[in-house]
């Protein structure tokens, strides 16, 4: 049963943590400004400018500041100053419990998909698939429309995937609905065979990468087609796959790998959705009910706040 967190209010205190690879400092303080203009708080982890090799500091580290954040009363939602890698290191000493008795916002994405896929399928709360703070929206060129989508956050309202942002494309025609999950398909293809591999029964499966070439992309596919979860999805969102381009004379291109996997599955998938490592990046919040409409090429989500 979904969980849909409280919907924030002007004054509200923003949690941020860096659960995953160190954040550019820089671009997280840049972020501040934007966070003062949504007229929100701001209450820093411990460890976000902690250093440990690849990771924003050690595991104990990063894992105490996301317990702290969910235990902090006055803390209304949690956004991650970035990705890169780490956030499966503490999946599996996280505290479900205590998220699940104080359920809130939490919002990032790319690494922060394993605890997008651990912290939905252990307490059903619904999470946010969005741009992050030094990631993406610190950055001087932060698109207006990636900034926007925050604004779900504060009212209840439905969303409908945007017209004219990028170039929609019917993989297999039809419509499906289902609970929307996934992320980045690197992340989800790690799950495979751990407590918190992902779920995709019935579900809308949504999957984005980054500096992948196609061979890649390829392996994963056909990792998550051998666990069955191709087959078990009602439909697929894909998104921005950039930079998925060979780097060998030799290759398959990345459609010619996306059509062999999803098309074959023969349900309604939709290809060219402007989620994830791009810009404009339209957020969405994951484990609501979504529906797609692959031939008339339109996405609404319910809204992820009560």
């Amino acid at each position: 049963m979904a969980m849909k967190p409280q919907r924030l209010e002007k004054g509200d205190v923003i949690g941020i943590i860096a659960p995953a690879s160190p954040p550019n400092q820089e671009n997280l303080k840049r972020s501040l400004v934007f966070l003062a203009e949504l007229g929100v708080k701001v209450k820093m982890g411990d460890h976000v400018t902690d250093q440990y090799g690849y990771l924003a500091g050690k595991d104990e580290d990063r894992l105490a500041d996301l317990h702290n954040m969910f235990k902090d009363e006055e803390v209304k939602a949690i956004i991650c100053a970035g990705g890169g890698y780490g956030t499966g290191r503490i999946a599996s000493q996280i505290d479900y419990s205590l998220i699940k008795e104080n359920p809130k916002i939490f919002w990032g994405y790319s690494d922060i998909t394993f605890l997008h896929t651990a912290i939905r399928q252990q307490t059903g709360l619904v999470t946010f698939h969005g741009p992050m703070l030094a990631s993406d929206i610190g950055k001087e060129n932060a698109d207006p429309l990636s900034k926007q989508y925050f604004n779900q956050l504060f009212e209840p309202v439905s969303l409908d995937y945007p017209d004219g942002i990028s170039n929609l494309e019917t993989m297999v025609s039809g419509s499906a609905s289902g609970i929307l999950t996934g992320g980045n398909l690197s992340l989800l293809a790690s799950t495979i065979g751990t407590q918190f591999e992902i779920d995709t029964k019935d579900k809308l499966l949504l999957i984005e990468d980054i500096n992948e070439e196609p061979r890649a992309v390829d392996r994963m596919l056909n990792q998550l087609h051998m666990a069955g979860k191709l087959e078990g999805a009602a439909g697929f969102i894909i998104g921005d796959f950039n930079n998925c381009i060979p780097e060998r004379e030799l290759s398959l291109e990345l459609d010619e790998v996306l059509d062999t996997y999803i098309k074959r599955m023969n349900k309604p998938a939709v290809t060219g959705f402007n989620i994830g490592h791009c810009s404009p990046h339209i957020s969405v919040p994951l484990g609501v009910r979504a529906e797609l409409d692959a031939a008339g090429k339109k996405l609404t989500i319910e809204s992820g706040v009560k």
